[in-house]
């Protein structure tokens, strides 16, 4: 049975009488791909930003590779990657210039920081696009490089918010295969989404509703469970119940 390298019991943060992330309880196994989904404000990234060693938590307890969130912060966020839909790369520096920049913070060994670079460009089909902006690549190349840039120091977990927001459907199929092999090479990978095709991709699934851990399964269980043929019915169901339960 592989190692769990995030496990969350009981794990509450409120804002004073707001429950943003409600007594939620979960584990994530070495090198799973596992989707953390819901609707906005279901309290996804509150959650994430607690495991990331961003956020302390209200109460409850969680571990992200081994170190706890409220006493070894730094620690978990030398072994983790974070990528955002929103920033990961800066547009005012190259290809090049943003893989060293942050190999150098997530502490890539100096001798081994050029070499590696130019493997990942070679990699990434951007060897005459290495000295160019990021600014001037297209969305989906930056996603890319983005994702690449947050495993480059191969970590234990890479953390990825939303990071298909607004690419086309071929350039996300691709991106998911990056994710795949990472996940082979026995990173663990936390993904939120709010494309629910997307969930289909994960070994299991947390839905969130209102900062709850309404659902946790495999796709295919939940699928099952609710007697339905896509996730996206899945959490209506989900929705519409948690809204008859609050009426």
């Amino acid at each position: 049975m592989a190692d769990k390298v995030i496990t969350c019991k009981n794990l509450t943060k409120k804002f004073g009488d707001f429950y943003a992330v409600h007594n939620i309880s979960f584990d994530v196994s070495q090198g799973e791909i596992f989707g953390f989904l819901g609707a906005n404000g279901a309290g996804k990234t509150t959650a994430m930003r607690i495991l990331c060693g961003l956020s302390y938590p209200t109460s409850g307890e969680a571990s992200v590779a081994g170190f706890d969130v409220y006493t070894q912060q730094e620690r978990i966020k030398q072994n983790i990657g974070y990528m955002s839909q929103k920033f990961s790369l800066y547009e005012n520096l190259t290809v090049l210039e943003n893989i060293t920049f942050f190999g150098g913070v997530y502490g890539v060994p100096a001798a081994q920081l050029k070499e590696r670079s130019r493997q990942l460009i070679a990699k990434l089909g951007l060897t005459n696009e290495a000295k160019k902006l990021v600014a001037s690549l297209p969305l989906g190349w930056k996603q890319k490089l983005a994702f690449s840039v947050a495993i480059f120091h191969e970590p234990k977990i890479v953390f990825l918010d939303e990071p298909t927001g607004g690419v086309d459907p071929v350039t996300r199929r691709q991106f998911w295969d990056m994710i795949y092999e990472a996940a082979a090479n026995g990173i663990t990978v936390f993904v939120t989404t709010h494309y629910m095709d997307e969930a289909e991709y994960c070994d299991r699934v947390t839905i969130m509703v209102d900062g709850k851990v309404e659902a946790l399964d495999s796709p295919g269980n939940l699928k099952s469970r609710f007697d339905v043929t896509s996730m996206d019915e899945v959490f209506y169901r989900l929705a519409r119940n948690a809204v008859r339960s609050g009426d």
